[in-house]
């Protein structure tokens, strides 16, 4: 290989091992949400986020809680959409591209409380997205003996309810019970050999409802009425 081949094939091996642009690294934005009734995004610095340019961001969520999900939308279409499931707790890593706009990020179960809001490109930050009405909490829970019931916030057994949107926080405390809850529009359970919390959010429309454990049907079942 001559002197001119040589040099050639240097300068293009050299081209290839620095990076350009498109694998510069990401800024870091930290997403935190929980253990108590708080969610928040800020930067690297630890600075609530009101305004950035568009670009490629590094999200990183620390989920705290069971009953809370990180949630990032934009008001536009195609805009990124991501969120961490209410039972998770842990640490997920989101790469998004954000455009010009305006973006919310909310925990669903709670988004009357829970919520904030940025702008991407120029002009003022967005005023937070109006509140919506947080959902009615009820509580269902099975075992650890044979004893089922669907319990209101303030403790009194559910023998009715008015439609409409409502959190259920399924608490199931037997590996051999479970909870399934039947009804219009509705079928959810848990596995019969899962013990833990879950959160549904559940739209309950008029009719009878059923929540019952499905091995011990017979004995581990309550009705209620939706009007």
């Amino acid at each position: 290989m001559n002197r001119r081949a040589l040099v050639i094939c240097l300068a293009t091996a050299l081209a290839l091992a620095i990076p350009g642009p498109a694998a510069a690294q990401a800024t870091r934005l930290l997403g935190t949400v929980g253990p108590g009734f708080t969610i928040s995004l800020t930067d690297a610095a630890g600075a609530p986020v009101s305004q950035l340019q568009p670009g490629t961001y590094e999200i990183v969520v620390d989920d705290r809680s069971a009953i809370h999900n990180f949630h990032l939308s934009g008001l536009a279409a195609g805009s990124p959409d991501q969120s961490t499931a209410v039972e998770f707790v842990g640490t997920v890593t989101w790469i998004v591209t954000l455009a010009a706009g305006s973006y919310q990020y909310v925990c669903d179960p709670h988004s009357a409380a829970m919520r904030g809001a940025f702008t991407v490109g120029g002009g003022p930050p967005p005023p937070p997205p109006p509140p919506t009405a947080a959902p009615k909490r009820l509580t269902a829970a099975v075992g650890p003996g044979f004893t089922i019931a669907l319990r209101s916030a303030a403790g009194a057994l559910v023998r009715s309810l008015a439609a409409g949107t409502y959190t259920v926080v399924v608490r199931d405390r037997s590996r051999i019970h479970d909870v399934h809850l039947v009804g219009p529009g509705v079928n959810r359970r848990t596995g019969v050999g899962f013990t833990g919390t879950q959160t549904w959010r559940v739209r309950f429309s008029k009719g009878s409802y059923r929540l019952f454990c499905d091995p011990h049907a017979k004995s581990m079942s309550m009705r209620f009425r939706v009007t």
